[in-house]
Order: structure tokens, then C-alpha cells, then sequence
């Protein structure tokens, strides 16, 4: 029995780190880069502007119905 007892365990594969959250560089409507400047944030997203945010709110809308 004490020879099982001292038996090396084999070696545990380590764990991995979480992925980091991808940093959202486009618009989510029109594609353009967003500048950090220049950014509209709304419910957790970035658009560039007040007019992509209203459209992804249309479109949103239709695809609904």
C-alpha cells in the first residue's frame, strides 16, 4: 500500500484566463470607426452618432414584426 500511496499524480493541465472583452470599434449601423471623441453610447452599445443609434432602433422594430 505504501508504494500506491507515493505515486506522482500526473501533472494537471493549467487554467486558462478568462477571454478579455472585445473593445467595439464600428458603428454598429453604418460600419465607420468609432472615434473616441465622437462616440454615442446607448445600452451597452457605441454607434457614432444619435442618427445610426435611432436607425438600429427602426430596424430593430421591424425585424420584430
Amino acid at each position: 500500500m505504501a508504494a500506491e500511496e507515493t505515486k506522482p499524480k500526473p501533472p494537471q493541465p493549467a487554467e486558462k484566463p478568462a477571454p478579455a472583452a472585445e473593445k467595439q470599434t464600428n458603428c454598429l449601423s453604418c460600419g465607420k470607426p468609432i472615434r473616441k471623441l465622437k462616440r454615442y453610447y446607448r445600452n451597452g452599445k457605441f454607434y457614432c452618432n444619435k442618427k445610426c443609434w435611432l436607425t438600429m432602433l427602426k430596424k430593430a422594430k421591424e425585424e420584430k414584426k
